[in-house]
């Protein structure tokens, strides 16, 4: 190997560096020591001491907090997840179309996405649905009675789950291309066997489209299970416990009780939750997921 190649290989070495040290400190370190306090009672303050499994016992034995975040999270995230792929592959429909402007309309609907895991929005979003807010007031001109979005525990989460569903943005830029990648040929081969336009869009733009629909299912559902900021800004896990996330309960284990073992270990189920469902799915693959060579997935 000449000395020129060397060099070039050391100074590769350099760029990527940076990103080398960021990921042993800020994330290997981190994944690797929550394991290990997730077997003892570690509280920031004093040494960690070593107690098995009791923290996986208590949680899974003794603790209705951990049954009720569970519960709230698995029907937040089955509920808020679809309906956002759903609205997502709608808009993106829309936005393929050549119109003048549409670049414009593409970006205002993806500025949600940027702006919606914030404080702010949230806060924002916490005052359109208050009893007093802009959503009752404008159904009141219409005849409509207010609805109490976010005190109420039979309408609260799905208020919440409304700005997850908000957040499109992501999803509708990847449906977004892969419905210019499908071949115009397809199509035209429709319409001359005189299939309608519903009946090509089950059989033509939704097969075609299972590869993305596969990574948006698997990138927004990890991203549900761990929602936070709506549950901590807007409800706070009210009213009673209705929209008590998996996320809120970790972080009043961790910051509030400071429990970080037993925080660490409720990390660790979760993953675990995460990792089940995922592998679930990629199981499943291969009997939806269909791929522009004919082949599904395996």
């Amino acid at each position: 190997m000449s000395l020129k190649r060397k060099t070039y290989q050391h100074i590769g070495l350099l760029y990527v560096l940076p990103w080398i040290i960021g990921l042993l400190i800020f994330q290997l370190y981190p994944f690797i020591m929550s394991f290990y306090y997730s077997f003892t009672d570690f509280n920031m303050v004093s040494t960690p001491n070593f107690v098995g499994l009791d923290n996986y016992k208590k949680i899974l034995t003794d603790d209705p907090g951990f049954t009720q975040a569970l519960k709230v999270t698995t029907i937040y995230v089955f509920l808020a997840v679809p309906v956002k792929l759903a609205f997502a592959l709608f808009v993106a429909l829309l936005l393929s179309a050549k119109l003048r402007g549409i670049n414009f309309f593409r970006t205002v609907y993806y500025l949600p996405s940027i702006l919606g895991g914030s404080v702010a929005i949230s806060v924002l979003w916490r005052f359109l649905f208050m009893k007093e807010g802009v959503v009752n007031s404008m159904l009141g001109r219409i005849g409509i009675p207010a609805v109490d979005w976010l005190g109420s525990p039979d309408v609260a989460l799905y208020t919440l789950g409304l700005l997850s569903v908000w957040q499109f943005g992501s999803s509708m830029v990847l449906f977004l291309a892969g419905l210019k990648q499908i071949p115009n040929d397809l199509y035209e081969a429709g319409s001359i066997d005189g299939a309608s336009k519903t009946r090509m869009f089950f059989t033509i733009t939704v097969p075609m489209l299972t590869p993305i629909v596969l990574f948006n299912l698997i990138m927004q559902l990890v991203n549900a299970f761990q929602d936070f900021t709506g549950a901590f800004v807007i409800t706070n896990g009210g009213p009673m416990k209705s929209t008590y996330l998996y996320a809120l309960k970790l972080y009043e284990e961790a910051f509030s009780f400071f429990k970080m073992g037993y925080a660490s270990a409720l990390s660790w189920i979760l993953f675990v939750i995460i990792m089940a469902v995922t592998a679930v799915i990629f199981k499943s693959s291969n009997r939806w997921v269909y791929y522009e060579d004919g082949g599904k997935g395996k």
